[in-house]
């Protein structure tokens, strides 16, 4: 089992067992591996990712648990929550925001579910209403920095569905700019503007059975 965690398009992953995939990054000459969770040797593989070069780093311990506690105090952590929203034409809900399209997501709010906020930031997002909430798809992970601290963000995703006439508000305070439905056969444009977690939770939501 394993997480992934995005520092800008770079991946780190977290594992317990080396599958064909980690093995693989792993041959990449500039792919970075370790085995230990002692805070020296997780500084030095942050140090690493600053590099040019950098490809992947994979963290392998047989207490992911213990592996995901031991990285995660290395950052302030964000919960969100945000949803793949797909109307009754089958056409999916993207938004457009600081020249990338994505999906719509935010915060979670104290003493707030998951669920429950991934329906409320679609619909502050994106004004679509009489949403039906299906089931979870998965979490994504990703870095960043800001006032002089470094974020972890754990986002969880949620298909949802909703009527397709639907008047659709862009939440502009929140920088976003445009809002289109894209039909399945076009997934392609969008998803080569957007972010890596948002191209790994789609292709996990169109792979499920």
């Amino acid at each position: 089992m394993h997480i992934k965690i995005y520092f800008g398009d770079k991946p780190v992953f977290l594992c317990d067992d080396i599958n064909t995939e980690l093995n693989e990054i792993l041959h990449h000459p500039d792919a970075v591996f370790v085995d230990e969770i002692t805070n020296p040797a997780i500084k030095s593989l942050l140090h690493e990712i600053k590099k040019e070069e950098f490809h992947a780093g994979v963290l392998w311990n047989k207490d992911l648990e213990q592996l995901k506690k031991v990285f995660f105090k290395n950052f302030t952590l964000i919960e969100a929550a945000g949803g793949i929203v797909q109307n009754t034409k089958k056409e999916l809900l993207f938004i457009y925001r600081l020249d990338k399209w994505d999906l719509p997501k935010g915060k979670i709010e104290k003493g707030e579910k998951p669920d429950e906020a991934a329906l409320r930031e679609v619909e502050e997002e994106t004004g679509v209403t009489n949403l039906k909430l299906k089931k979870k798809i998965g979490e994504t992970y990703h870095t960043y920095a800001a006032y002089g601290k470094h974020f972890l963000k754990i986002t969880h995703w949620y298909y949802m569905t909703c009527p397709s006439a639907q008047k659709l508000v862009p939440q502009t305070e929140e920088d976003i700019t445009a809002l289109k439905w894209v039909p399945t056969r076009e997934i392609k444009e969008p998803i080569a503007n957007t972010y890596p977690s948002i191209k790994d939770i789609l292709k996990f939501f169109f792979d499920e059975p």
